[in-house]
């Protein structure tokens, strides 16, 4: 049975481990690889890296690092970062990776989504929306990439189906507004990409408690609920310090969500 999933995402920028806000002002926060054998001992459900630097830079994603990351993770891991090609989505899976997760590739080449899960398989696709608010009344939502430096001018709920017929076995939507804010995610973002496909879905920006978490579940349901900032700060004043919801913690969140959904 399906259940919802609680997942670090965890950034990559010049080799280590950082967490901005709104896309901005990366702030080291430790060595990626320390980070997973602390995950590994919290028994996290599934853990995604996301290297923020490939694709501005224009690089191919670092094999020697995933192959590392890999090894230590005894979680399902979903890597991204400079995927361009099916043909690097294989080697990528072929170091132990569960998933890859594409954006700005897939959306300058929608086939790209196809092609890749003939290769890997559609379970294995993950595509990456990051998103701001748009509009007079800010109820709408447009797709940038590149760290949120380029305004591609395109529906996030039009892309999200867009890919879901293409093959994504998963959509990711990261809201750039919320990035690090702390304050709770963007529940009309969720509900809005939850109406608008049946493949599973995972919510990124925003989560600062756990309660943030059950109010996404409560929300939406099955889902993946990803944060950054509440899985590696603590306190008022941001400590750094990696943490995670013990066993017993996650089935109460997950319980008292799915009990009292509308």
């Amino acid at each position: 049975m399906l259940r919802p999933r609680i997942i670090p995402c965890l950034l990559v920028h010049e080799g280590g481990l950082v967490k901005t806000t709104e896309f901005k002002n990366p702030k080291y926060v430790g060595d990626p690889i320390n980070a997973v054998k602390i995950f590994n001992e919290k028994e996290a459900d599934e853990l995604v890296v996301l290297d923020i630097d490939a694709t501005v830079n224009g690089v191919e994603p670092d094999y020697q690092m995933i192959a590392h990351l890999a090894a230590e993770c005894r979680m399902p891991l979903c890597y991204g970062g400079g995927i361009k090609t099916s043909e690097q989505a294989k080697r990528i899976i072929g170091l132990g990776v569960e998933k890859i997760a594409i954006s700005a590739a897939a959306i300058d080449d929608p086939g790209l989504v196809t092609r890749v899960a003939e290769e890997i398989g559609r379970q294995s696709v993950v595509v990456v929306l990051d998103v701001r608010k748009t509009g007079l009344l800010s109820k709408d939502y447009e797709v940038w990439t590149h760290n949120g430096t380029m305004n591609r001018k395109i529906s996030a709920m039009e892309l999200a189906r867009k890919f879901e017929a293409a093959g994504a076995g998963e959509i990711v939507i990261n809201s750039i507004d919320q990035d690090g804010q702390m304050k709770g995610y963007d529940l009309n973002l969720a509900r809005k990409l939850r109406e608008a496909v049946k493949i599973p879905i995972t919510i990124l920006g925003g989560a600062g408690s756990l309660d943030h978490i059950g109010a996404l579940i409560n929300t939406c349901g099955v889902v993946g609920a990803s944060a950054g900032g509440l899985f590696v700060f603590k306190g008022t004043y941001r400590a750094v310090l990696i943490n995670y919801p013990t066993p017993a913690q996650k089935d109460q969140i997950i319980r008292e969500a799915l009990s009292s959904k509308p």
